[in-house]
């Protein structure tokens, strides 16, 4: 025989970091354990789809799990809910709970807004509906951590776009008009004018400036 007949396989490298290894199944509390710990790290709703291939199962059993996952949270009245958004699944607190969630974010010294979220809930407020993207053209840094910051104060809120493609879009909650003591957005000071126009914003997302 030749020499290449002899020779030992090679491995796949094509394959992803760690995809071998991979089987939610050995896991501690299985596949419902996994779709759990995902959901308790993403900042958007995830589809069936991506979570199944992540996780490396078939989408139907992932769906399943969801639904049994919703049901029983429903079921056990616990603080939170999942619930399926914008085309996909997230951990949401439940609505009753609100005056409890309120009262620990929005009271004493948690109250308190830093800078970074000042600046990002004034350009929600007055570009809105806005993506992420054209929130950080305006602010030139990354505003991932505020802008979950704004919304697990209730101040911000997720605005599904028309184009289901499109990037997730944000405006602000009847909160934030309770906490600026107006009812209508046409009540703040004019502002407005002095942010980039739409125009603008897409270049400097399209620059990589976001």
């Amino acid at each position: 025989m030749s020499e290449s007949e002899h020779a030992e396989p090679t491995a796949d490298t094509t394959a992803g970091p760690g995809s071998a290894e991979l089987d939610v199944h050995r896991m501690p509390g299985g596949l419902r354990a996994a779709v759990e710990a995902v959901l308790m790290v993403i900042d958007e709703p995830v589809a069936d789809a991506v979570l199944a291939a992540a996780l490396e199962v078939p989408t139907p059993t992932v769906s399943e799990v969801l639904e049994q996952l919703s049901g029983e949270y429903d079921e056990q009245q616990r603080g939170f809910m999942l619930r399926r958004y914008a085309g996909g699944w997230r951990v949401y607190s439940r609505a009753e709970c609100a005056p409890a969630v309120e009262r620990f974010l929005l009271g004493g010294a948690q109250a308190r807004l830093s800078q970074a979220a000042l600046e990002t809930l004034a350009v929600v407020a007055y570009r809105q509906p806005i993506s992420r993207s054209r929130i950080s053209a305006v602010r030139g840094v990354s505003v991932d951590g505020v802008v979950r910051t704004l919304l697990a104060r209730g101040l911000i809120a997720e605005v599904p776009p028309e184009n289901p493609a499109a990037a997730m879009l944000f405006g602000t909650t009847d909160l934030f008009l309770q906490r600026m003591g107006v009812s209508d957005l046409d009540e703040l000071p004019a502002l407005a004018p002095y942010l980039p126009d739409d125009d603008v914003l897409d270049d400097l997302a399209a620059e990589g400036l976001a």
